[in-house]
């Protein structure tokens, strides 16, 4: 299993262990990665996604899991995810703008 978040894209960073002595050893930063499972309200089903903790904060602060994936940029998606996003798309009803008149 990769240990990238399948909604943000992050992934482990590279870094040193730093001593008293100032010796560096290499080690790796991992996400805090966990398995969620999300709700899709157009598509009627469910998800299990392994998810980084500001993933799920993200969801959360959008309202609802279809609207992130609505508002979220294709390149950082697992690729699982981009087919959901283009089905939401095509099943999500277009809202449109009011023009505004001049007079």
């Amino acid at each position: 299993m990769s240990k990238k978040c399948e909604l943000t894209g992050k992934i482990p960073m590279k870094g040193h262990n730093v001593s008293h002595a100032n010796n560096k050893t290499k080690r790796r930063f991992l996400p805090n990665l966990k398995k969620v499972k999300f709700t899709s309200e157009l598509m009627k089903r469910s998800l299990k996604l392994t998810v980084s903790n500001s993933g799920v904060r993200s969801v959360d602060k959008k309202g609802s899991f279809d609207e992130f994936l609505k508002a979220v940029k294709n390149k950082n998606l697992s690729p699982r995810l981009k087919k959901l996003k283009k089905s939401i798309l095509i099943k999500s009803p277009f809202k449109k703008k009011p023009i505004a008149k001049s007079a």
